[in-house]
């Protein structure tokens, strides 16, 4: 009987002890405390949605949410180099070169920094640190089209036409189809006044885009030969993108001083008089 009430005891205290731990528990609240590879995942999470943002136009939300993504893991130079393309979209670009050199500190050998690099360079105005982050980025990534193409602009701004040609021309080696470079070809060609050979070039590059750019480029190298062929092809470019109706836009498209020249006096014919007032009118009504 003695045995009996004292197991009966044990079982009671045993029972009683652990019913006060489920007390404790349901009083003391549970805390999560997340890994490092959690946070991990969860910033490359946030900076892949501020890169969709941005793809989108959502500029400002994006930038939040890369600010956020490297706030939790700034160790990650792609998210350095996400929020970098953020500032950009937003024109904080001292602020995106400091992202591209936290970025730059972390790996250096990634091509993507100094190609980002370049085009904030640029859009600053400073060719020269432009150029010299090209070619960081194209040691690197030395058959990369793009960025020898971009490379190539910089010696057209330059006025350095025969070395931009040969750039140009790797390029075309590369990717044989990309018409931008077979244009710009072109824009150099003329420069140099081998009237002939930036006409093949423009021809070139409308055989695989029909774009504005060499349509009117084209059209300006062959008013005085076949005025009524270039008339065509103005109107065609105009109706396409009505933007190169604009000096100043030419200009950013590096066209030089002599095509430009050659193009105003196209536009000034009265057969495109209609069309000149119409592409003007247009960028209006899209300004």
């Amino acid at each position: 009987m003695k045995k009996v009430l004292k197991k009966t005891i044990w079982i009671f205290l045993i029972s009683f002890y652990l019913f006060q731990i489920e007390i404790v528990r349901a009083i003391v609240p549970y805390y999560y405390f997340p890994t490092i590879k959690n946070l991990q995942k969860q910033s490359l999470y946030i900076g892949k949605n501020a890169y969709q943002l941005l793809y989108f136009g959502q500029y400002e939300d994006s930038l939040n949410l890369a600010k956020l993504a490297v706030k939790i893991n700034a160790k990650d130079e792609k998210l350095w180099l996400i929020l970098a393309e953020a500032q950009i979209a937003n024109k904080k670009y001292k602020n995106a070169l400091n992202s591209l050199n936290k970025a730059e500190q972390i790996n250096s050998s990634i091509s993507e920094i100094y190609f980002a690099k370049s085009n904030v360079y640029l859009k600053i105005s400073q060719q020269k640190k432009a150029k010299s982050a090209l070619e960081k980025g194209i040691k690197i990534e030395p058959n990369n089209h793009k960025a020898i193409f971009q490379l190539g602009n910089i010696l057209l701004m330059e006025k350095n036409y025969l070395e931009a040609i040969k750039l140009f021309d790797k390029s075309i080696k590369i990717k044989p189809d990309f018409w931008q470079a077979i244009n710009n070809q072109g824009l150099a060609y003329f420069e140099r006044n081998n009237i002939n050979l930036a006409i093949k070039f423009f021809e070139n590059a409308i055989s695989i885009e029909e774009n504005a750019e060499p349509l009117l480029a084209l059209a300006s190298c062959i008013n005085i030969q076949d005025n009524k062929l270039a008339i065509q092809l103005a109107k065609k470019a105009l109706a396409k993108d009505p933007k190169y109706v604009n000096y100043d836009y030419r200009k950013v498209q590096l066209w030089g001083e002599k095509l430009q020249a050659s193009t105003e006096i196209l536009l000034q014919n009265e057969q495109l008089k209609k069309n000149v007032i119409l592409a003007k009118s247009k960028i209006t009504e899209s300004s």
